[in-house]
């Protein structure tokens, strides 16, 4: 609804005190055009909204101008009480705070949304933590935490002496990001941002010397563009199998990176033709034998003969026993 984005476009210029109109129009989701209008609308309703121009201009409200209007609505109240990671708050130390803040924003709450916030915490819960991950200790969350906030350098040892590239790092820290229950410290690094694996830091020291931020930096949209060229670098094997019906089902789950791309329609015999994308030839190895009589490699030839000569390794181990 437009009313609710003037109020939203109040409230962020309040805030961050100047946005530009591409600014504002990434974080509201609509075009910069529509952004403009919605700032003529602004003015003459009689909000004090003003634009500079040039390199480091954008829309601003006039110096001292406030508004109240931060009433929540009933979806708004239901999100605030919906995004709580236990497990990441209590990483960083943050679980008991969280809790404090809750009650008191409960408090604060009319009663009719109170409803609407204690509804949506006992139908909805997040888990962050996956079934398969390994925990991980992460001794040096608290001090990497620690020198984040108060923006200063860093230096820790990454990795292990019987790791290729181990040694000293000197770094300017910008955030801490937790992929599922895994955290990793993203750091400035000679004019580069880097991205480190905290249960591989070790030894962390705060200097003295500010952090420098790199201008315009964004860690969520750093985390998002890091993510995805991450993702469109790893090795991919495609193979065609066939999987019977009892089979199917279990296809997602049979291997950690393996990723169903495309199905078929049911065959004669309800089996289905399947594309899939593996890592290495050796993991659809694997996976194809795990599901034995099951499925059946259909492409590539040479996929299809290793799996046949790793089976019958398997046979003559058993009979030699």
């Amino acid at each position: 609804m437009r009313a609710d984005r003037l109020l939203s476009i109040l409230l962020l210029l309040q805030i961050h005190q100047r946005m530009t109109a591409r600014e504002l129009a990434k974080r509201l989701e609509v075009s910069e055009r529509t952004i403009h209008r919605d700032m003529e609308a602004l003015g003459m309703a009689g909000v004090p909204v003003t634009a500079e121009r040039g390199t480091h201009g954008g829309w601003m409200l006039m110096e001292g101008y406030e508004t109240n209007l931060t009433g929540l609505n009933e979806m708004e109240i239901q999100a605030l009480f919906l995004t709580r990671p236990a497990r990441l708050l209590a990483d960083l130390s943050l679980d008991k705070a969280s809790d404090a803040a809750l009650i008191k924003l409960s408090a604060a709450l009319p009663p009719v949304f109170r409803h609407d916030a204690d509804y949506a915490r006992q139908r909805i819960y997040v888990d962050v933590t996956g079934w398969n991950l390994r925990e991980e200790t992460v001794p040096a969350l608290h001090r990497l935490q620690e020198a984040v906030w108060q923006g200063r350098k860093l230096r820790f040892t990454y990795g292990s002496n019987e790791d290729c590239g181990a040694g000293e790092r000197l770094v300017d820290p910008l955030g801490l990001v937790a992929k599922g229950s895994v955290w990793y410290l993203v750091a400035a690094v000679g004019g580069d941002v880097r991205s480190y694996r905290v249960s591989r830091i070790h030894d962390p020291q705060i200097l003295n010397e500010p952090a420098r931020r790199p201008r315009g930096f964004d860690l969520a949209s750093f985390w998002e563009e890091s993510s995805a060229k991450f993702r469109s670098h790893l090795p991919k094997y495609s193979a065609t199998l066939r999987a019977s019906p009892a089979a199917l089902p279990r296809l997602p789950y049979g291997g950690r990176f393996a990723r169903i791309e495309h199905t078929g329609a049911p065959e004669e015999d309800g089996w289905v033709k399947v594309a899939m994308r593996f890592q290495f030839e050796e993991e659809a190895c694997e996976y194809v034998l795990s599901f034995g009589t099951e499925v059946e490699i259909l492409e590539p030839a040479h996929l299809r003969e290793k799996v046949v000569r790793m089976a019958q390794r398997v046979i003559d181990f058993y009979a030699g026993r």
